[in-house]
């Protein structure tokens, strides 16, 4: 076994961010505007009020660099960060790869995954603007579980839609959430105008993070003491992860090394941006050649078969439109078991690093997503969720393509939580039940003549 100085690099309390990083002003283009759902016309903040509070509205616009994260709010990450940063030596002897291989891993915290960098910040500000109850949807459940812990700390209510395949798949989390004190309804339901309608459409849907974020929202918008909390794709969240990637460079300076190429595994693209935005600033202000990664499933490619359009976050058609790589927000995923995945569209700023060529993005089948999953659990000793199973594959494959060329190069990504609630996804990969499936490229284009138009030379 190796030398354990050699193979984790921990910080110390004192060393952990201040601050988050705001990637906006260092963007290579301003991100086009959010849009009214029904004037399409661009949002101000009192739009937003019904959803948000104040102080996330004015971070999911500000220009300011750097956001100092609120002492409560570093008192609860104190739990669990900074989080560890690994050398996967046992992974490299394993391939026989001369590639250097890290993974910064965000599983230690309480609930097991990246989402409480963002929950636990949603919540407090949420706390502070009076707000009496969140609502929410999850789909494998690590934001819902994240949320209601936040809840519990802060004295919130917590009502939590979960996708109806990964309620059924995954009841340990539904479980986690209540322990927490959090309500969890099996989206689609009979309490939303939302859920009524797709049931009447399909009494036996599945469920889809779009779906559950239509019921979501409704519950805000119907409701003044209510508020909406999202897990992934706006800036505010991403901003709020960036506590990731921050730490990993201070790691990675410890480590006396620097990464070739950064990757995350994406659905609405918030752990993977949590770790690399600070790599892009990097490399946008040194001239670095650093890569960056996105690895997706091949059952919802948003970044790699998805257009860069306008669309709905939610699936009814009530949130404001953001300009993002889509498949259309009435896609319907096949139920697949990286539940975290499973959404049809990209945060815009990701979508915007990727239209410019600064992000790539491969996608994967689950049955080799979980090939790799085992094999690094065997070397490393952490069993993955399935999502972040999907940064393991690519991180695999980029060493043995180094491996092949006989050169070095250092790999870093994010193992953004644990698979200790997603055994079922492993027994059934074992029993050989896991079904590969690709999207089709032509539901895109039929699911492009659904989408809202707009006419983007109005808003110049």
């Amino acid at each position: 076994m190796p030398d354990k100085i050699h193979t984790k690099y921990l910080l110390s309390e004192d060393e952990m961010p201040r601050a988050w990083y705001n990637i906006l002003p260092d963007l290579p283009r301003p991100l086009p505007p959010v849009l009214h759902p029904a004037t399409r016309r661009p949002v101000g903040p009192d739009d937003l009020a019904p959803l948000f509070p104040m102080a996330l509205i004015m971070q999911e616009v500000s220009q300011e660099r750097y956001i100092e994260i609120p002492g409560p709010v570093r008192e609860v990450y104190a739990q669990w960060r900074p989080s560890p940063l690994f050398r996967a030596r046992r992974l490299e002897k394993a391939l026989d790869t001369p590639a250097r291989i890290y993974y910064k891993y965000e599983g230690v915290s309480p609930v097991g995954s990246h989402k409480p960098n963002t929950a636990v910040a949603q919540v407090y500000y949420n706390k502070l603007e009076g707000t009496r109850k969140i609502s929410t949807e999850t789909g494998a459940g690590q934001w819902g579980s994240s949320l209601a812990m936040a809840g519990a700390f802060f004295g919130v209510e917590i009502e939590v839609f979960m996708v109806k395949v990964s309620y059924q798949q995954k009841p340990y989390r539904r479980l986690m959430m209540e322990t927490f004190g959090a309500t969890v309804h099996a989206s689609p339901t009979n309490l939303t105008d939302a859920g009524r309608a797709i049931l009447a459409q399909d009494p036996n849907s599945p469920g889809s993070l779009g779906i559950a974020i239509s019921e979501a929202v409704e519950v805000a918008v119907k409701n003044p003491d209510v508020k909406y909390s999202l897990g992934s794709v706006l800036n505010h969240v991403l901003l709020h992860q960036t506590i990731i990637g921050e730490e990993a460079l201070l790691q990675m300076q410890k480590a006396d090394d620097y990464p070739d190429v950064v990757i995350g595994c994406v659905g609405g693209g918030s752990n993977m941006a949590g770790l690399v935005l600070p790599f892009v600033r990097e490399r946008l202000s040194k001239g670095l050649p650093t890569r960056f990664l996105a690895a997706e499933p091949t059952a919802c490619p948003s970044m790699t078969k998805g257009i860069y359009a306008y669309d709905f976050g939610d699936t009814v058609g009530m949130t404001p439109l953001v300009k993002m790589h889509t498949l259309g927000h009435d896609f319907m995923p096949p139920g697949i078991h990286a539940g975290g995945l499973r959404y049809h569209g990209m945060a815009p700023i990701m979508s915007l690093l990727h239209e410019d060529g600064i992000i790539e993005a491969q996608a994967y089948h689950q049955n080799s997503v979980f090939d790799a999953a085992v094999q690094f659990a065997r070397a490393e000793g952490i069993v993955p969720a399935p999502e972040s199973a999907h940064a393991i594959r690519a991180a695999i494959n980029e060493a043995l393509e180094a491996r092949e060329a006989g050169q070095e190069r250092v790999i870093l990504f994010n193992l953004s939580g644990h698979g200790h609630f997603d055994m079922a996804a492993y027994e059934a990969y074992f029993a050989g039940r896991l079904e590969d499936y690709d999207y089709p490229a032509e539901a895109v284009l039929e699911a492009q003549q659904r989408m809202p138009q707009v006419d983007e030379s109005a808003l110049a």
